[in-house]
């Protein structure tokens, strides 16, 4: 990798677990001088100073805390997209990347094709493949995205220049960077990471709303716990998410309903053998996957 000239500030908008973790890693490299945040939650903000995660706090957006950016890295809720691009745009300076790191790339592509056109080639659609169920600038942490990946998805607008400066800044971090286009994206993203959290929630409420349901809460361990990990992850996030995905989601969710009825079919036949192939084949299918990971 090229020597990467340090940005003067990036601008957070967001500050949690990913970002923070991001411009952590940064400034630890001597890649960033200034970090500024802007939360709606003064209360995140104050601990994200304490942790040093960022180094000024604005809760809105303005020239002061926009202008100076080389880096406006938006890391809000997908919905929130077109408001945000709506609000920085007066306060771009000409040279000032824009990226983001939602789980949906296509709502970003049209947020900034619409809200940003003069901008347009110095926005760069991001998505790190990295996180947890934890959140807010306490969450943030060094080498969250070592040996990870990060998905670009260009447009076909961006400056050679700029897409290559953001892209080397993941790869100082850890990541492994790799390019689809937005479509692509969502398609794939759908299938692997949001529909298998659509699944946690859905089960989850079929216990909570089950006669019995506290007494099955009561006695579950390791296997409910492990399922169900990510139905902890913030509400708000997965809401917008996979409304943003939902053309997609609704596909998947028809296959799922496949899958649960060739299930019942084999419950109710007894058919030992075929049920034996069904989880047999699944478990062959993971443990390949986890072979590569």
């Amino acid at each position: 990798m090229s020597a990467i000239t340090p940005l003067k500030q990036i601008t957070l908008i967001g500050v949690g677990l990913i970002g923070g973790s991001f411009v952590l890693d940064l400034k630890r490299l001597g890649l960033v001088e200034t970090v500024v945040g802007i939360d709606l939650n003064r209360e995140n903000l104050d601990r994200a100073l304490e942790r040093r995660v960022i180094d000024a706090a604005f809760t809105e957006i303005n020239a002061e805390s926009i202008g100076g950016a080389d880096l406006v890295l938006i890391a809000t809720p997908v919905s929130t997209l077109p408001m945000i691009c709506q609000a920085i745009k007066p306060f771009l300076w000409a040279d000032a990347l824009v990226s983001d790191v939602g789980s949906t790339k296509q709502i970003t592509v049209e947020a900034f094709r619409t809200y940003l056109p003069e901008h347009l080639p110095r926005c760069i659609a991001a998505h790190p493949i990295a996180g947890s169920d934890r959140h807010g600038a306490l969450a943030a942490q060094f080498g969250l995205y070592q040996d990870k990946k990060l998905i670009i998805t260009p447009h076909g607008d961006e400056h050679s220049d700029g897409l290559g400066r953001l892209e080397s800044l993941w790869q100082a971090v850890g990541a492994k960077t790799f390019r689809l286009s937005a479509a692509e994206h969502d398609a794939i993203f759908a299938a692997v990471s949001h529909m298998p959290h659509l699944l946690a929630f859905a089960f989850v409420h079929e216990i909570f709303d089950h006669p019995d349901g506290q007494a099955y809460l009561n006695f579950a361990a390791s296997g409910f716990r492990d399922f169900t990990r990510i139905a902890s992850s913030h509400p708000a996030i997965w809401t917008d998410i996979c409304l943003a995905n939902k053309n997609s989601l609704r596909d998947l969710i028809g296959g799922i309903r496949r899958q649960l009825d060739t299930l019942e079919q084999l419950l109710a036949t007894g058919n030992k053998a075929a049920l034996y192939t069904y989880f047999e084949e699944a478990k062959s299918t993971r443990d390949e996957w986890l072979k590569g990971q």
